[in-house]
């Protein structure tokens, strides 16, 4: 489903499934339902921030996944990791069409898209409940693609098109996504999720930050109480395990930690 504009495709899925409304498109297994916007006037990221996008430049959309299809027993932020995969995965096949090198591009955790230090897409994950149950999740993806030009505060953005130089047809890049998508749901993904992840050897810095519902935009920047740890694991429930150079083992929730990028 395209819609020119919305306050947000997360918002708009969310109201749709509280009114009963169908979908137009038809269901791959536990995609039920998709929202495409050319542009959101109040796109959300995680932890308040917002999310820059110029008219009709960038994909910017909601799939909606009915969690109870799915016939893998893991945690909501397998899921999660899944979706984070097939982005990977789309954009990776996009620079090797392209004949760009793909070691650049990893996934910073929790959930986004990095090309070098610089943020290609994000993702937010909202869940639906069904009593004390979650029944659908919700998957917003903003990924930059055709825009060249960011003039927000956000620090460090990046396009397809800044990378590779040509311009992508929206509708088709959505097409390859719901496709790769319904790929990556077929099994686990957390070694590959593992394996790709955003500056996963060696030490680097952190900084621990107050958990608040305030938006975080710029918290990448804040450099006091900076430490050095390595990555050593990320839990079933999401959690980053970190090790300092002495040997010390941390474990923080995303809201908890930032990198210093």
């Amino acid at each position: 489903m395209y819609i020119e504009q919305t306050n947000s495709t997360n918002t708009l899925i969310k109201e749709m499934v509280a009114r009963g409304e169908p979908f137009p498109d038809e269901p791959i297994w536990i995609i039920t339902g998709y929202v495409r916007a050319g542009y959101q006037t109040a796109g959300r990221g995680q932890a308040g921030n917002g999310w820059e996008s110029e008219p009709n430049k960038n994909l910017l959309c909601s799939i909606l996944m009915d969690i109870s299809r799915w016939h893998l027993s893991l945690s909501p932020f397998c899921l999660s990791m899944t979706v984070c995969n097939a982005i990977h995965q789309l954009v990776g096949s996009l620079l090797s069409q392209a004949g760009v090198s793909k070691k650049k591009l990893s996934i910073k955790w929790p959930n986004d898209i990095y090309w070098g230090d610089k943020k290609l897409a994000g993702i937010l994950i909202e869940n639906m409940y069904d009593g004390c149950e979650i029944r659908h999740m919700i998957a917003g993806i903003g990924l930059n693609v055709n825009q060249t030009e960011f003039k927000s505060d956000a620090p460090n953005p990046v396009s397809l098109k800044q990378i590779t130089g040509r311009d992508y047809d929206l509708d088709k890049l959505m097409n390859r996504l719901l496709s790769v998508l319904d790929k990556a749901l077929m099994e686990s993904g957390e070694e590959y999720y593992k394996a790709h992840l955003y500056r996963k050897g060696g030490y680097w810095p952190f900084v621990e930050r107050e958990v608040t519902t305030e938006p975080t935009m710029n918290a990448d920047q804040q450099t006091e109480g900076q430490f050095m740890a390595q990555i050593e694991d990320i839990l079933a429930d999401g959690e980053i395990v970190l090790k300092d150079p002495e040997g010390k083992e941390r474990i923080y929730h995303f809201k908890q930690i930032r990198y210093v990028v």
